[in-house]
């Protein structure tokens, strides 16, 4: 007896299995389409309240959306591409916290080559973070499997010419948003929340740089260049002078601007001991001081670092040497930094302990109760190293001062109480030469500190201006109220202008060079030049590059000089530039 059914209930039970899956299909479809929304008004929201302005947040939801459009052209699904991207979201804003917790700053595209696919950083990564190295590992597991669980369970199919369309309608209101907002400013990774769209910025000079192939630009490798000599001692004499550098913190030379009105006594502070005004090229303006840091010590040009100049300090770590410091130790000086900041701002202290600096004494080691203390301050704190010192070893010192005091804002009065002349023509600019006024009454006091407590002992001083101050934006051509991110300058604008001064204290430390302008990376050879330091090959080279260019440096026109010399510095093991 046939168990078959009837024809006509065979096709009813049919229809009804068919309208069931289509219904539980449907009802997913719906799931996934609401997941979808949810996830989009989820981030949405998330930039809304930390990537403002609105140019902003609008170019952050364009990328995002962007990705999204081209996941949906590869897959056909809604909620996979959705979830993969606000996936990459998350774990951008949590590894950007990590980052930002430890080396004060947020996630760059380029940490995946730095960090991920060099065994150097890995085994670094692995012994002072171990358990956040686990936690991204986990991380990519469960991202990696949550993309096979979403792709396996989203039943939408997007048409791949409707994703195609979107990804078209998504590039243009994204380029549309970048023309508005402007370029990624300077400093954009160190400050604020702007973790998404910082992330996403970084992608276009991370291409660059491997397109390039290394993060500094250099002659072809295989050329007819010789690697430099490697130096392995270095003789000095019985009376080698002590050397001190000084960071005068955004201080410039109030008479580069005519329209500036001031007290000429300060005049005397920004010549060198040969009565002369000596103009320095920096490669900032109004801020990040870790780049002309960088190039005094390290002995290059942040400019020749492209994009990736902003994080030169942190990329170069343990991977630049014969640096100023380095010779120095070499030499025997012992090696001292005294920093207004916390060490692990910017990742400093890291980058300083890799190039040679014995003691690090940031603002906790030397007791400030604020960033910008009065340099006076740092200068005694300078003076008892000193006696410390000498009390138990004979051997010469480097000391590296940081000031702060003229650090922005100009508002409220820096210590009151003091008189000291100002200027004009605006208030801001009164309070500035103000604090320069303090700094010059400190320096003096330094000085003749230096010569009554140590008179057996010989000082090279040299001092320089790190970038200009805020308040010559006027001067510059700009809005007194422009952010400072904002101002887009010529690489021999004025803006970059300051000044070094080169002092001796029971020592004479010879001529300065005869240059207009002397751009910033070639100061501190001159600084071992002036103490009389057996020079190393690198450092030789540096002081010949200074005369054929005429103290030009990225802009040399000898630009193949330039070049050639960072491929020597390559080759030669002297920096690793990936």
């Amino acid at each position: 007896m046939s168990t078959d059914l009837p024809e006509p209930k065979r096709q009813a039970a049919t229809d009804l299995a068919l309208a069931v899956a289509r219904e539980r299909l449907y009802s997913r479809a719906g799931l996934a389409c609401a997941l979808s929304c949810g996830l989009v008004i989820a981030m949405w929201m998330y930039f809304v309240r930390h990537e403002w302005p609105w140019t902003n947040i609008a170019f952050t939801l364009g990328v995002t959306a962007s990705l999204i459009s081209i996941l949906l052209i590869a897959s056909r699904r809604i909620l996979f591409s959705t979830a993969l991207v606000t996936a990459l979201v998350v774990m951008t804003i949590a590894a950007s916290e990590v980052k930002r917790h430890y080396l004060g700053m947020g996630l760059h595209a380029y940490d995946l080559v730095f960090y991920l696919l060099s065994p150097d950083t890995l085994s670094f990564l692995w012994t002072d973070f171990k358990l956040e190295l686990v936690g991204l590992t986990a991380a990519s597991f469960a991202f990696l499997g949550l993309a096979w669980l979403l792709y396996r369970f989203d039943p939408t199919r997007i048409s791949r010419g409707l994703g195609a369309s979107a990804v078209i309608v998504c590039v243009i209101a994204t380029g549309w948003a970048a023309e508005l907002r402007g370029g990624r400013h300077h400093t954009l990774f160190y400050w604020g929340h702007h973790y998404v769209s910082s992330f996403y910025l970084s992608w276009a000079e991370t291409i660059e740089t491997l397109w390039r192939g290394q993060l500094i630009e250099a002659a072809p490798a295989g050329g007819n260049t010789a690697p430099f000599a490697l130096a392995r001692t270095c003789r000095i004499g019985a009376r080698s002078p002590n050397i001190i550098l000084i960071h005068q913190e955004s201080v410039f030379p109030p008479s580069l601007f005519p329209g500036i009105s001031y007290d000429r006594g300060l005049d005397p502070f920004f010549r060198s001991h040969d009565g002369k005004l000596h103009k320095l090229r920096v490669e900032t303006y109004g801020g990040a001081s870790w780049l002309t840091e960088f190039s005094v010590l390290a002995g290059v040009s942040t400019f020749s670092f492209g994009g990736m100049r902003p994080f030169v300090q942190s990329l170069m770590q343990g991977k630049v040497h014969d640096t100023v410091p380095e010779t120095l130790a070499r030499c025997g000086y012992h090696n001292a930094l005294y920093y207004p900041m916390n060490k692990d701002f910017v990742s400093s202290g890291k980058f300083y302990e890799s190039i040679g600096f014995d003691t690090i004494l940031d603002r906790k080691a030397q007791g400030a109760k604020r960033y910008n203390e009065r340099d006076r301050f740092y200068y005694d704190n300078v003076l008892a190293g000193l006696a410390a010192h000498f009390k138990e070893k004979r051997t010469p010192v480097f000391n590296f001062v940081i000031t702060a005091a003229t650090h922005l804002p100009y508002a409220p009065a820096f210590m009151p109480e003091i008189k000291v002349p100002g200027g004009g023509p605006s208030p801001e600019m009164h309070e500035y030469l103000r604090r320069v006024g303090l700094a010059k009454i400190d320096y003096d006091y330094f000085r003749a500190e230096l010569a009554r407590r140590f008179p057996d002992e010989a000082f090279v001083i040299v001092q320089y201006g790190d970038h200009q101050p805020i308040v010559t934006r006027p001067f510059l051509g700009f809005d007194a109220n422009v952010a400072t991110e904002d101002m887009s300058m010529a690489t021999d604008s004025q803006g970059y202008l300051t000044y070094y001064t080169i002092d001796g204290v029971n020592y004479d430390p010879g001529p300065a060079p005869d240059v207009e302008v002397l751009d910033v990376p070639y100061l501190g050879a001159l600084l071992l030049n002036a103490a009389r330091v057996p020079l190393s090959e690198v450092h030789r080279e540096r002081l010949r590059l200074l005369d054929v260019c005429k103290g030009r440096y990225f802009t040399c026109t000898r630009r193949d000089e330039i070049l050639s010399f960072h491929r020597r510095l390559i080759d030669s093991g002297l920096m690793m530039a990936r």
